[in-house]
């Protein structure tokens, strides 16, 4: 069995559901994950900020506006008048969940309730058209089996459970469709993944259930190793190492979320990448191998902030560094990069809403600086330490841009530069030039 997720885009228009139905309906047994039709989570994410301003009436016309586009979905959607009639009934106790909320105190947990709708009405419509089309298919809910635990982390041991009561309860199925994104929280009331959504979700599902492959089927032919919005002729990378992705999607590689696929990593699932628009594309496998003396890929990360703090108490002193950290941990504050000399520290932030504060707290320590409109570029491979040369090459293909900080050595799979925002460009094109192209 496999796990198929397909995003908002990929099932954003009739015409797409109904691509996505003939891709899948394979004769292979498989879990499809979808997200909410493209657009409507914006939508519904409108009318819960109504309801917050106890705006009823905006948020009723805004439900109204959606309503009668998804009842142009339903027209388009399906052939016959039975059908179109259920999915009607179905999207009809839908909106009225939505305009319920019309007469009643909206906070949090009425928000997360409003924007699963979407995942709920993608997933119905779905399997209602597979249906239709006479293929074997039921819906399996997700509120029926994801759930977090007390620290809002997936419930593994739960979801693992409930997941394989759902599936013999509903023997004999070709397709079983769910909803991604949404689950339940520790109380029972309904919460959301947040990070990743819909990819987490088939994560999850195909750690769960140690399928033989999950696959993330998006609008881009797998992960480039470059990015092409700036930099030209890139190219898909066709393997990844689970570290590489994760080093990749936290630097800036917008396909993936860095932590969504940490679950099919420890269980051995592999993960691959393919594009909705080109099916026949071999897109990415992301598995637990490593190609040995190979540079992948190259990803950027902006909107990064420097701070700078010198001290010469920091001087062969023991505690200073701790004292530091200690401060942004206090203010909840990750931090990406870090460089130290004898008397200097000089690390990296991508959120400054506690930037005050943290930098009042360190001026007790040091004298602080603050450098703004920073980006920094990920190179990511195999950067083991036999490998001689590489990062000579990286340097090199660097030597042309000012590079404000490097960090290397804590990865044996990435090498990262400081740069400024106005020299991202030139950078990267730098480095797809000197380590991609083929002569």
């Amino acid at each position: 069995m496999k796990v198929l997720k397909f995003g908002g885009t990929s099932v954003g228009t009739p015409q797409r559901m109904k691509d996505v139905v003939r891709l899948i309906n394979d004769g292979e047994k498989k879990i499809v994950v979808l997200s909410a039709m493209s657009g409507t989570t914006n939508t519904l994410v409108e009318i819960s900020d109504y309801f917050r301003k106890n705006n009823a009436e905006a948020a009723n016309r805004v439900i109204n506006e959606l309503g009668a586009k998804y009842r142009q979905h339903v027209s388009e959607l399906y052939d016959s008048e039975a059908y179109a009639q259920k999915a009607t009934e179905v999207l009809s106790d839908i909106f009225a969940v939505l305009r319920a909320f019309s007469h009643r105190a909206f906070g949090d947990a009425e928000e997360k309730i409003v924007l699963a709708q979407g995942e709920i009405m993608s997933t119905n419509m779905v399997t209602l058209y597979m249906q239709e089309q006479g293929i074997k298919t039921t819906l399996i809910p997700a509120l029926n089996y994801m759930r977090l635990d007390a620290n809002d982390e997936p419930d593994t041991g739960y979801i693992g459970d409930k997941l394989k009561e759902e599936l013999q309860a509903n023997p004999g199925y070709d397709i079983y469709i769910t909803q991604g994104f949404i689950c339940r929280n520790a109380q029972g009331e309904i919460a959301n993944l947040q990070r990743g959504g819909s990819d987490y979700t088939a994560c999850l599902i195909g750690a769960a259930l140690k399928t033989s492959e999950i696959q993330i089927w998006t609008d881009i032919d797998g992960m480039h190793n470059n990015d092409p919005r700036f930099v030209e002729n890139t190219e898909p990378v066709r393997q990844l190492n689970f570290d590489e992705a994760a080093e990749l999607a936290y630097f800036g590689a917008k396909i993936l979320h860095p932590t969504c696929i940490q679950p099919a990593r420890f269980a051995g699932v592999p993960v691959r990448l393919l594009n909705t628009m080109d099916p026949d594309a071999p897109g990415t496998i992301i598995n637990n191998q490593m190609q040995k003396g190979s540079i992948k890929a190259v990803a950027a990360k902006d909107n990064i902030t420097v701070v700078k703090i010198v001290s010469n108490r920091m001087l062969l002193a023991t505690g200073y560094l701790q004292r530091v950290f200690e401060i942004f941990s206090k203010y909840k504050t990750s931090i990406d990069m870090v460089t130290t000399s004898e008397v200097a520290i000089s690390l990296t932030i991508d959120n400054t809403s506690r930037l005050a504060l943290i930098v009042e707290e360190l001026k007790k320590v040091g004298t602080v600086s603050v450098e703004e409109h920073m980006t920094i570029i990920c190179v990511v491979g195999d950067f083991a330490y036999d490998y001689v040369g590489y990062t000579s090459r990286v340097m090199q293909a660097l030597s042309c841009v000012p590079v404000r900080m490097i960090a290397y050595g804590a990865s044996n799979h990435n090498i990262s530069y400081l740069v400024h925002e106005q020299d991202k460009k030139q950078a990267l094109q730098a480095l797809s030039d000197a380590l991609f192209t083929h002569k």
